[in-house]
């Protein structure tokens, strides 16, 4: 779980960066920033901080396609020209996904090949999940299954037009907006599951390990709550303290405007909610430790994204995702940011209800209790189709002996007839030959009619003997 939480924090930090490129189409990277008039005998020289990459990963399942068309229409200069005078209004109208006409040739050709590329991905995503959910042979309608991807027109999947770039704003826009509740979720069910796992371990242990382990809890959470006071965030004493200690500047020569010069890190006379983001790491420093056994880091990213949050609802007035320089400087002028009030943080908030965790338990109990009846029907499924195999081997050993008993008869010679016994002398009789009545039974004779009837019964018609035998009297008893 925690791995997972690192994985999304990961996609947090950048995701900043490319939200404003979103609701204004990312705004033109390549601007360069506004010079700024200080007063250079009191004004230090900044530390140099490091701008984010221009190749960032928004978390969305269109990440590649949303970055390369922005990439290629960057490319064309009065696309550019028409962004940078564009407002916020206009391009949520989709005002500025009409000036897609006017762009280069080039350009177009290369959006279409983009938009080709993304929607042969995109049915290869639907194949890859139909054979997965073994339906092999049940007909795909991709057009039917490409409505549910609303960043593209899914009806010309050949040409890359208006409404694809009207789309594509609109839906990374919408989806970049959920991104905040989706995480406050997810954080919400870490920390449920982590009490969960605690509680769980408390069961395996005896009464006096587990009073042990229960003060130790406790101790790590006093110890947690030991920090110096974090300052409201966004206030005035927040910001001289970011001016101070990070810029190294005299507090008593704060001015906000040069503030918000410093900290627009790529110059574009916006704070986006990156940039807002890396004003708290001075309070953030002063509750969480890497080091310290009682300070979750998944749990410091939670509370940068709590007071990033409140400083945009609080500065942010036409909800665009970005601070201004205007809405700053009059955020400023406010008695919130020269009188705030305290700041509670996470320890202090529960990020959970008693009821939420409650019903939390209950659904973890329902899985495993589904999880095991699972389990004991595949159990019976095994022992059936075991079962099964038994029988099927068994029936197979049964057929092997039988094949195997036919190729020995047919390897071996025939065994020789039966024999009549006729006063101690044998007289062979085919196992074929059939009984007849007793009127039919031929008389055993010397006489040469006696060789002809005995041909008749399958005895070689000759008249020699074989060398040494005597012909011997009828038995009267044998004749009929």
């Amino acid at each position: 779980m925690r791995e997972e939480m690192g994985s999304t924090i990961q996609i947090k930090l950048c995701w900043a960066f490319t939200i404003s490129w979103v609701v204004m189409l990312l705004q033109l990277m390549s601007v360069e920033a506004v010079p700024i008039s200080i007063d250079k005998t009191k004004v230090k020289e900044p530390e140099q901080v490091e701008t984010p990459p221009a190749s960032v990963d928004t978390g969305l399942h269109y990440d590649r396609y949303l970055r390369e068309v922005i990439d290629f229409l960057e490319k064309d200069q009065h696309f550019r020209e028409k962004l940078h005078n564009t407002d916020m209004e206009d391009i949520k109208q989709g005002k500025l996904a009409k000036e897609l006409d006017f762009v280069s040739h080039n350009v177009r050709t290369k959006l279409d090949e983009l938009k080709r590329q993304e929607v042969n991905r995109l049915r290869t995503l639907i194949k890859a999940k139909q054979d997965i959910e073994g339906g092999n042979d049940i007909a795909v309608d991709h057009q039917a299954l490409l409505k549910q991807f609303e960043h593209l027109n899914h009806m010309n999947p050949h040409t890359f037009e208006v409404e694809d770039l009207d789309r594509l704003i609109k839906s990374a826009t919408k989806d970049l907006e959920n991104y905040d509740k989706e995480r406050h979720e997810e954080f919400k069910r870490y920390e449920m599951m982590k009490e969960h796992d605690r509680r769980e371990h408390l069961k395996t242990l005896n009464e006096e390990d587990r009073k042990k382990e229960e003060e130790h809890y406790e101790e790590m959470k006093k110890k947690h709550a030991d920090h110096p006071k974090v300052n409201h965030p966004g206030s005035q004493n927040q910001l001289k303290e970011v001016w101070e200690e990070a810029d190294g500047l005299d507090p008593d020569d704060f001015d906000p405007k040069t503030f918000f010069n410093i900290h627009d890190t790529n110059g574009d006379s916006f704070f986006d909610e990156q940039e807002l983001e890396a004003l708290f790491t001075k309070e953030l420093e002063k509750i969480y430790d890497p080091a310290n056994e009682e300070d979750d880091m998944v749990e410091m990213e939670e509370e940068r994204l709590r007071m990033r949050e409140h400083v945009m609802n609080e500065v942010d007035t036409n909800k665009d995702r970005l601070v201004s320089l205007d809405e700053f400087l009059v955020a400023t002028k406010k008695k919130e940011f020269l009188e705030p009030d305290s700041w509670e943080t996470l320890e202090q908030n529960q990020a959970y209800t008693d009821e939420e965790m409650r019903e939390f338990e209950e659904h973890l109990a329902q899985q495993e209790k589904d999880l095991n009846q699972k389990a004991v029907d595949l159990q019976k499924q095994r022992d059936e189709l075991e079962r099964q195999q038994e029988q099927l081997n068994a029936q197979k050993q049964e057929l092997q002996q039988a094949v195997e008993h036919m190729e020995r008869l047919k390897s071996q010679k025939i065994e020789p007839p039966p024999e009549v016994h006729i006063e101690g002398n044998a007289i062979p009789v085919a196992e074929n030959q059939e009984s007849q009545p007793e009127e039919h039974q031929p008389v055993a004779q010397v006489a040469p009619e006696a060789a002809q009837d005995t041909a008749l019964h399958g005895v070689p018609q000759t008249n020699d003997l074989p060398p040494g035998h005597q012909e011997t009297p009828p038995d009267q008893n044998n004749v009929l």
